[in-house]
């Protein structure tokens, strides 16, 4: 059976409302899960961005196994691979889950790994992509990053499995994500592209952006684009709030 190429590139719940059950925190990995359609899915993360903080992964065990049946697993690069045959291992998934953390940390080491080329094959083989803040912004051609500093620069070397840039956490106020991204589309430093507020998801099918996924409340994405003189245009782009 040919599977479609799928992509869930998430703005992470960083902010929740104090109503919003912690245990939900994590709740976009189940969204990843079902895109699969797959009962008990087979699902690994790729830590690259924390580099491969232990912490970081045993947390992700516990959220991942809280939202049912999956076989899961991780990959670490550091110091070197933890599977004999990484190829192997990630084209045997249904999801491949990306952390937040450094995204051009984790664009350098996955080239120097050849990961850039077995992502690719991934996709085009039907594993669902996914992944939160870095993990969302590496899909695209680039976007704004604080991988540089909390000033905010722009990432121009992303994977380009999507032709689009990418702002993540578009709605906090920690830094001036929203800003940058559209001065930099606006100015032509960045092409085209999709934001997401916080506990926001796009989800593309092919290079198609398919449906805006939730998990909090009125929450939003956007389609920002250059008006040619130097400034922006953006559309509103409501979420299907989608929950277990």
């Amino acid at each position: 059976m040919v599977r479609e190429r799928q992509i869930l590139a998430c703005s992470g719940v960083l902010n929740p409302p104090e109503d919003f059950p912690p245990e939900r925190v994590g709740v976009q990995i189940w969204q990843a899960m079902r895109l699969t359609g797959v009962p008990r899915p087979r699902m690994c993360l790729i830590a690259t961005a924390v580099g491969d903080s232990r912490e970081y992964i045993d947390h992700w065990y516990a959220r991942a196994g809280s939202f049912g049946d999956a076989d899961l697993s991780h990959l670490e690069l550091f110091v070197r691979p933890n599977v004999a045959d990484v190829r192997a291992h990630l084209l045997a998934q249904d999801v491949i889950f990306v952390s937040g953390g450094s995204v051009v940390n984790l664009l350098a080491v996955w080239r120097a790994h050849r990961l850039d080329a077995i992502l690719r094959e991934c996709w085009e083989a039907g594993v669902v992509l996914a992944g939160q803040s870095a993990g969302s912004l590496c899909w695209h051609l680039g976007g704004v990053t604080d991988s540089f500093g909390d000033d905010l620069g722009a990432v121009d070397n992303g994977l380009g499995l999507l032709p689009f840039s990418n702002g993540v956490h578009d709605d906090l106020g920690d830094q001036p994500r929203r800003r940058r991204f559209r001065e930099l589309v606006g100015k032509g430093d960045l092409p085209s592209g999709y934001a997401t507020e916080d506990g926001v998801a796009l989800h593309y099918v092919g290079t198609r952006l398919h449906e805006v996924l939730g998990v909090l409340p009125d929450r939003h994405a956007w389609f920002v684009e250059s008006d040619g003189a130097g400034q922006h245009r953006e559309k509103v782009l409501p979420a299907r709030h989608w929950l277990p």
